[in-house]
């Protein structure tokens, strides 16, 4: 039998862009098709915007332009320009850059020269110019190999302009969803007062940092004090509480969006959680302190070193080199701060103190009923007939497929046959519902426990006490598309928006998209997901074919299920816009009936006759409401 031989031959040797196109997860993190804020398209445009945030942090331009338009980005900042004989090496050579020097970029995002080469590595068509002192320097790549050079004088002003096109080899069926790059946008502007940022001719500029930020990320008439701001060095920190479940941290370290946390956010939480029960001299409870807080936290260290190259995380636990502690800078800053401004706002101590004890008590309500609640899960997950487990879990850190976990929320036994037949074992898992779930706008978290299938799923996810554990990244929404599927949807996004607001606030809710029609002929098949798609299709394969209408997911056959939640699968992320009150949500959708409301369903409703009259289509569309609001 032959077997394969391991010799020198054997060993081979990757040049820069081969390995960064071979591995780019390594790189940008996970690849992703745009539907994930963390997904490579929007790594690569803050990879490019981070330099231009280093060049202004240093006193170097004041105004970042940047455009997106069908799948091309291009970015120009006004800085000092990248020096004119090292602009090519600059974008193309690994370990290359000024951020090695820690006297020119003292505490940079860019750290380690290699965000604006997995950029051009990753990119089909890639383009860079310096301006600089009346001279400029350009250069042109595909896919990482350079095409073209041009250097002359100029009459732009210093700064880098670059521009590319992400490479659909790479990023196969991705699509940018404008709402993630815009709070990339505001990020970017709060933690950089002063900046000017346009996005597509949006203008994005803050003047009070992190107060501007948690103001957007709050509503006026929902937090129960306002918001206390405090600022000193390289430390910046916003406080409140609203009326929430959960707890909300918004942390930065350089200017970068830290989504995972680290040492910092760590730090923060015992320090606020010390200082309340110093300033109070009374031994509350950490998880009372923290429920419903709404914060946001940003520090400034040199030579931070972060668990990936994406920046996720923060691991460092100094605040320098040979400098003291990162957790003990943090807790003296809030044992001051926060002291102190308490100390002058009576009032605001006051309303913090009612908001500690409202938590206590709710905690203490509900200590009974968690207990029977958690005895009657651990039996029910010794044969839980409703979780069709998977093998690699989202809290597995050192697995690279952790970011695919995906959990499908089903309703009925046929939908969720199909998508455990055809899911992946070893990423995807499926919880199936029995019947409608229970609407639960306006109730206490009690509910949570004393509502069996709630209490099976808040376990099957891991969050009941907070989402830090979450044992899937994707929780996806897998229900037909007709009324009953669409009230489901509703009474489960209640379910998540009332009492585990976070799970939706940090991208980890779907709803998956499944086809409406199946058009075919003998020698192609059509799936698609819209009226006007399958127009299109029946107009490329003629009037004979075959057009079969799916009603139900449980109508589709595993064989077929594959292909729609494998590696083209079709998930629209459910987002909160940052001028969104929950609360407000809630009540127009699962709150008393409105003619605003009635309005809006039947507005959006989608017909299920193809060729109507508007008359008709209005008809069908109020009986499809009457539907809804008898099943509400």
């Amino acid at each position: 039998m032959a077997t394969n031989q391991y010799n020198e031959d054997s060993i081979r040797s990757l040049d820069w862009k081969e390995h960064i196109r071979l591995r780019p997860g390594m790189y940008i993190g996970k690849l992703g098709n745009g539907s994930s804020a963390e997904d490579g398209i929007y790594i690569l445009i803050k990879e490019v915007i981070d330099n231009s945030i280093d060049e202004f942090m240093m006193g170097n331009g004041k105004k970042i332009e940047i455009k997106l338009a069908d799948n091309h980005v291009s970015v120009r900042d006004y800085g000092r320009g990248i020096p004119l004989g090292k602009v090519v090496d600059v974008v193309s050579k690994i370990n290359t850059g000024a951020k090695y020097d820690s006297a020119v970029f003292q505490k940079s995002v860019g750290l380690n020269g290699v965000g604006t080469k997995a950029v051009n590595a990753l990119s089909s068509y890639f383009k860079v110019i310096s301006y600089r002192e009346g001279k400029f320097k350009m250069a042109e790549f595909t896919r990482g190999v350079l095409t073209n050079e041009e250097d002359g004088k100029t009459e732009e002003g210093n700064g880098t302009y670059v521009e590319y096109t992400a490479d659909v080899e790479i990023f196969k069926n991705h699509k940018y969803i404008t709402d993630y790059i815009d709070n990339q946008m505001w990020n970017y502007v709060y933690l950089n007062a002063g900046l000017s940022i346009y996005f597509n001719g949006t203008k994005y500029f803050s003047k009070n940092g992190l107060l501007d930020l948690l103001d957007r990320k709050t509503n006026e008439d929902e937090i129960r004090y306002p918001i206390i701001h405090l600022k000193e060095g390289d430390i910046e920190m916003a406080i409140t509480h609203d009326v929430h479940y959960g707890e909300e941290y918004y942390s930065f370290v350089n200017g970068q969006n830290t989504t995972q946390g680290g040492t910092h956010v760590a730090a923060f939480k015992e320090a606020l959680v010390r200082t309340i029960r110093d300033f109070y001299g009374k031994t509350f409870d950490s998880t009372d302190v923290r429920a419903s807080l709404v914060s946001a936290i940003s520090v400034r260290i040199q030579e931070p070193v972060f668990e990936s190259q994406t920046k996720t995380k923060l691991g460092s636990t100094e605040i320098s080199p040979d400098g003291p502690s990162l957790k003990a800078e943090i807790n003296q800053f809030v044992k001051a701060q926060l002291d102190n401004y308490l100390h002058k706002n009576p009032d605001t101590a006051e309303a913090l103190l009612k908001k500690i004890q409202q938590s206590e008590r709710e905690r203490k309500d509900m200590a009974g009923v968690r207990k029977i609640a958690r005895e009657r899960a651990k039996k029910a997950s010794v044969h839980n007939k409703k979780l069709r487990d998977c093998r690699i879990h989202y809290m597995d850190e050192k697995h690279e497929s952790r970011l695919e976990t995906t959990l499908f929320i089903t309703e009925g036994d046929s939908a969720s046959g199909s998508i455990t037949k055809a899911r992946d074992v070893q990423t995807q898992a499926v919880f199936s519902l029995r019947g409608k779930p229970l609407n639960c706008f306006g109730m206490k978290k009690k509910v949570v426990y004393e509502n069996e299938e709630f209490n099976l799923l808040q376990h099957a996810l891991n969050i009941e006490e907070s989402i830090d554990d979450l044992r899937y990244n994707k929780i996806v929404i897998a229900t037909d598309a007709d009324v009953d599927g669409m009230h489901i949807r509703l009474l489960i996004l209640t379910f998540f928006l009332q009492f585990f607001p976070d799970l939706v606030r940090k991208g980890h809710v779907y709803i998956l998209e499944t086809p409406l029609f199946r058009v075919r002929n003998k020698k192609e098949t059509i799936y698609c997901y819209s009226e006007s798609e399958r127009r299109k299709a029946q107009s490329k394969l003629g009037k004979s074919a075959e057009i079969t209408r799916f009603k139900g997911l449980g109508e589709i056959s595993p064989d077929e299920f594959g292909g729609f939640i494998g590696e083209d699968i079709r998930l629209e992320p459910v987002l909160l816009t940052e001028d969104s009150s929950i609360n407000k949500i809630l009540s127009y959708y699962m709150g008393k009936n409105t003619p605003s409301r009635q309005e809006f369903i039947i507005n959006n409703l989608r017909s299920e006759i193809d060729e109507t009259s508007d008359e008709e289509e209005v008809d069908l569309k109020k009986e499809d409401l009457k539907e809804i609001e008898e099943a509400a």
